[in-house]
């Protein structure tokens, strides 16, 4: 097995409006810190209009690209479009595909961007433009690389749009754990929910994420797994309403490799959400991801 990770110099490359709350910067600086501890580290190439229209709606993805959207949809998505928008996202969805491919081959893959699950079949929602984790699963289900993919989505925010992409799917399962109280206002049913309760801390999380995880997999058997690691359930996260430690977070993302090690199932992983004014705290989080995956399958 090796551990490769996915990345674009673009993450970081916005320009975006005075004190917007997306915190850009940490891309960057996550990208420099995995380089300087020597994680492999691969350039990832974009996604095609094709594999994002064969999950959402060919007009919208046009419109997207085109830089066709009205302002309507540019406030629901919350960047204001550019070319520079579209590379960045060609490249996160295709980072998120490259990962899922060296997974199946190598174990385990991950790129420093992705989770852009509140992206819909035809619009975008809560920075998310086209739903990467999606379309790396349907990708990989139509080139015959995996025959079930899971989604396990650990993001404080429920993945609407994932878990409405995936309506009915047999091939493609939701699993999300997100606070009940948290954005969205209207949430989708997955496959599998698990609302939680404000001010959750650390054991009755991982108590609850371990029979879901138990849960999905008898009942599912997925041949890959899709992880979204967002750090916004940490207790001081600013748009978050659960109560993790730094160690509960570490623990958590243990867990899932640790299933899917456990069960011989290819894992690729993303970092998801994290959002504080100080995102230089966010780095430690998320670098924990990467340390739990090299533990396991470098």
């Amino acid at each position: 097995m090796s551990l490769r990770i996915f990345y674009h110099p673009h993450y970081s490359a916005l320009v975006l409006p005075e004190r917007h709350r997306f915190p850009l910067a940490k891309y960057q600086a996550l990208f420099e810190r995995l380089g300087d501890l020597g994680y492999p580290l691969a350039e990832a190439p974009p996604a095609s209009r094709d594999q994002i229209a064969r999950v959402h709606d060919a007009d919208y993805v046009d419109a997207a690209l085109q830089g066709r959207l009205d302002q309507a949809a540019i406030r629901r998505l919350g960047f204001p479009w550019s070319p520079l928008l579209i590379e960045r996202t060609l490249r996160s969805v295709g980072a998120t595909l490259a990962a899922s491919r060296h997974a199946l081959e190598q174990g385990c893959g991950l790129q420093i961007s992705g989770g852009y699950h509140h992206a819909h079949r035809d619009f975008g929602s809560g920075f998310c433009l086209f739903n990467d984790l999606v379309i790396a699963a349907r990708t990989c289900l139509d080139e015959g690389r995996c025959e079930r993919v899971l989604i396990v989505d650990l993001d404080v925010h429920q993945g609407d749009g994932s878990a409405a992409l995936c309506a009915g799917s047999r091939d493609i399962i939701t699993l999300s754990l997100h606070g009940e109280h948290n954005f969205p206002r209207h949430k989708p049913a997955s496959h599998l929910d698990f609302a939680l309760p404000s001010g959750m801390g650390d054991d009755a999380y991982l108590e609850t994420l371990a029979q879901a995880l138990s849960l999905a997999l008898r009942l599912h058997a997925p041949d890959l797994i899709l992880y979204q690691a967002g750090v916004d359930v940490h207790r001081d996260d600013e748009l978050g309403y659960l109560s993790l430690t730094d160690a509960g977070v570490r623990q958590r993302d243990a867990m899932v490799f640790d299933y899917a090690v456990r069960h011989g199932l290819p894992i690729a992983a993303v970092p998801g959400g994290g959002y504080r004014r100080d995102w230089q705290q966010l780095i430690p989080l998320h670098l924990s991801l990467f340390e739990e995956a090299r533990r396991r399958f470098d």
